[in-house]
């Protein structure tokens, strides 16, 4: 169990260290941007990656770039940031009952009393509603794909009632993107997408299952499922395959993209994308320590950087 100190002025125990929340926001703003996470931000990254992931990749298929894509890469940015506080905000008002009885969670803003459920309701709905407004400015299918999205997301924060696995849906939810800007760039959704999804898909379930290690004393004892408490001592091996299943999906819709239009030498670089990935994540693996709770955070925040790498090299390889 996570060793954690009393949280002055409402913070939340768990968030980055002097963050711009906790220092710099309007007093009565902090509730709800803690609400939405926005005191930590790498939900937020985890969010968006798979959206320029699936970009970079659409303009690497087709060869193809416009302007409107550099709207498209912002617009994602914006609504990672609203959805990703809206489904946070539903995930809690969902929760706020078992957040009460884990030490690392009761300082959120419903369980410690800095938000009532009315108002996190509302609060979710004005996020929600200005996701919707950026989501309006992309193409039909990309709108429809967006509604789609919902699904998943309102599933999420029942998944660990009923199932071992609920790390599987939060990777439903939060690599949609993937798709979603690939049919906002080309209209359709083609397999390397699809590909591309399921390999965010594996992503998910080791950074969040080495993140769920942090809960497993307090998960076991309310009766929370997760991959970590399923996984116990022999998470390790499980962590390598979803590497090895992260790096082989994503190799594969790099090459399904690269394949039709684009040269050899944008072939290597988007196939260096998921391997150079795939060493940051085994780099990760092997200083995975399931006793130790600090450094479960640290690695899970690592997987920005690790999101990161591929994105990179997509984007190297539009410019050869």
């Amino acid at each position: 169990m996570q060793d954690l100190k009393p949280v002055p002025d409402g913070q939340v125990a768990d968030a980055v260290k002097g963050n711009w929340v906790d220092t710099v926001a309007p007093p009565w703003s902090r509730p709800y941007l803690r609400l939405s996470r926005a005191d930590r931000p790498i939900g937020t990254w985890l969010l968006l990656l798979p959206c320029w992931w699936g970009l970079a990749l659409a303009m690497v298929y087709d060869q193809r770039a416009s302007w409107f894509d550099l709207w498209i890469a912002l617009g994602c940015a914006i609504g990672a940031w609203l959805m990703r506080g809206a489904g946070c905000t539903w995930n809690d008002i969902n929760d706020r009952k078992f957040d009460s009885q884990v030490e690392r969670t009761q300082s959120r803003p419903i369980p410690s009393g800095q938000v009532s459920v009315t108002g996190a309701v509302i609060w979710m709905c004005i996020q929600s509603l200005l996701a919707f407004c950026i989501l309006l400015t992309f193409n039909i299918a990309a709108i429809g794909m967006g509604i789609l999205a919902l699904l998943p997301v309102a599933i999420y924060p029942f998944a660990k009632r009923f199932t071992w696995w609920p790390q599987v849906f939060l990777g439903l939810a939060f690599n949609w993107g993937a798709m979603l800007a690939w049919v906002a760039h080309s209209g359709t959704l083609d397999a390397p997408a699809v590909l591309l999804y399921l390999a965010g898909i594996a992503w998910t379930l080791f950074y969040d299952t080495i993140y769920a290690h942090q809960d497993t004393e307090d998960d076991a004892l309310i009766g929370i499922k997760s991959t970590a408490r399923l996984f116990g001592d022999k998470t390790a091996p499980w962590l390598r395959r979803f590497l090895m299943a992260t790096v082989g999906l994503m190799g594969l819709a790099a090459i399904f993209a690269a394949l039709p239009k684009a040269s050899v030498l944008a072939m290597v670089f988007v196939l260096a994308g998921p391997w150079a990935m795939g060493w940051h994540m085994a780099w990760q693996l092997r200083g995975f320590d399931l006793d130790n709770s600090a450094k479960l955070l640290q690695l899970f925040r690592a997987n920005r950087d690790a999101g990161l790498i591929p994105l990179l090299f997509f984007a190297a390889a539009l410019l050869v």
